[in-house]
This record gives C-alpha cells, sequence and structure tokens, in this order.
C-alpha cells in the first residue's frame, strides 16, 4: 500500500524545517525588530505538534507521497513491460487502456498509502494528548523510526527466507 516508503515523511520533516531555521536566522540578524517579527511569525506555526503545523505536515506528506510515486513508478514503462512480456490485465486491453487503469490504480493505492503516513507521522503527536502522558516519550518512537524498524526487519525476513530456500534446493545436483 504504501510504494513510497519513508521518503515523504523524511521529505516533510525538511521542508517544514525551513521555515524555522529561517526565523532562527532572522531572529539574530541586523534587522532588528523586523527580524524578530519574522521570527515570532514562523516559529509557532510550523512547531510540529500545533494545529498549523500538523495541518500543513499533512498536506506535505500527501503531496511528497504523490510526486515520489511519480518519479518512482514509471507507469507508461510497466505497462510496455506487461505487453513485451506477453501478460496482461484481465479485461483491459494492453496498451494505453492499461496505462490508464494502471494509472488510476495507483493513484487510489498511493491516496490511501499517503493518508497512512500522515497517521503513523502525526501519531507521535497525537499519542500523548490521547493517552495524557508526557510529549517526551513519543519522539524516541516517531512514525518515521517505526517504518525503518518494520521496513529492516521485513528486509530480513526475506533475507532469511532467501537463504533458507538455497539450502534446500537441490536444482543440477541429481
Amino acid at each position: 500500500v504504501n510504494s513510497a516508503g519513508v521518503m515523504p515523511i523524511i521529505f516533510a520533516m525538511a521542508a517544514l524545517a525551513i521555515p524555522n531555521t529561517i526565523g532562527g536566522f532572522a531572529g539574530n540578524t541586523w534587522l532588528g525588530n523586523i527580524s524578530r517579527g519574522i521570527s515570532t511569525f514562523l516559529t509557532p506555526s510550523f512547531t510540529l505538534g500545533g494545529m498549523t503545523a500538523s495541518l500543513i505536515y499533512t498536506v506535505v506528506i500527501v503531496f511528497f507521497t504523490f510526486f515520489y510515486t511519480v518519479v518512482v513508478m514509471d507507469i507508461p514503462q510497466m505497462s510496455e513491460n506487461l505487453k513485451k512480456w506477453n501478460a496482461f490485465v484481465p479485461g483491459i486491453r494492453p496498451g494505453k487502456e492499461t496505462t490508464s487503469y494502471l494509472d488510476r490504480v495507483i493513484s487510489r493505492v498511493t491516496f490511501a498509502g499517503a493518508i497512512f503516513l500522515a497517521v503513523i507521522a502525526l501519531a507521535q503527536f497525537l499519542m500523548p494528548a490521547l493517552l495524557g502522558i508526557s510529549g517526551n516519550v513519543f519522539p524516541l518512537y516517531g512514525g518515521t523510526s517505526l517504518l525503518i524498524v518494520v521496513g529492516v526487519a521485513l528486509e530480513t525476513m526475506k533475507a532469511i527466507e532467501a537463504q533458507l530456500m538455497m539450502r534446500h534446493y537441490e536444482g543440477f545436483i541429481k
């Protein structure tokens, strides 16, 4: 469901860090009151955990999920490969119809993945409020680290399974 992986969350964090960085630099320069005003305006708006920042964070994650999926998945190439390999989607003609069908399906799946990523990324800010516990605990278990740990565990399991399959493969030995 999540074809973009953890990259949209990383891109969103970087995008939201830019205004805070600009606000931090502007508050300490020779511009005086104007720069401190900009810093005072930008920093609370883009500090994660607040309502405005959470909404912006969600929108940016959804945007980067679609952007990254478009960059990584070449749908016309997928359609062409299906055609070359004499494969087809049942009920869909090879060519342009397959391309439009794959585009429609991948867009729907990507939307579900984007919502999933946004919920996972916001969990570290929402859970302390929902559970009534200290907010200092959940940043250690943020969405990005959770996705990375699960991804590494899945890849490790696949590697172990591949090794076990190779040990039991007799192939040309007989």
